[in-house]
């Protein structure tokens, strides 16, 4: 199984809890982009796959419960998904993130980081 899958797997996997996230958008580029470098040999940091999963899941769920608040107090979502569940393989999510320039990643949190991903992908109309 490829590197890619693993993390990707590990990656797309928001709809279940996670606990409060804290990671910088950077550190966590970084982070999974040296884990794909490693190719099939991933598989041996599972601990770190995990890790970064966790990450995503919090920062998913976030972003996800700020729209949902924002939409609730009458204000306008900072991203519009369709109706229904979505999904984003690792190579779109690592797309995404990368397309933050990294000074901004620098500067923001993985929550920040989802948040402005899902504007890219999903934005609102007016």
């Amino acid at each position: 199984m490829k590197a890619h899958i693993l993390v990707g797997a590990a990656l797309a996997a928001f709809a279940s809890p996670a606990a409060a996230q804290s990671m910088n958008a950077e550190a966590f580029h970084r982070q999974a982009t040296a884990l794909q470098k490693k190719g099939a040999i991933a598989v041996f940091s599972m601990g770190k796959i995990k890790a970064l999963a966790a990450e995503g899941r919090a920062a998913s769920l976030k972003a996800r419960e700020t729209r949902l608040a924002a939409v609730a107090a009458g204000k306008p979502p900072r991203y519009c998904p369709p109706e229904g569940p979505q999904k984003m393989d690792s190579s779109e999510f690592m797309s995404l993130l990368s397309a933050v320039p990294a000074q901004q990643r620098a500067s923001i949190d993985m929550t920040e980081a989802v948040t402005r991903m899902l504007a890219r992908k999903y934005p609102c109309r007016a």
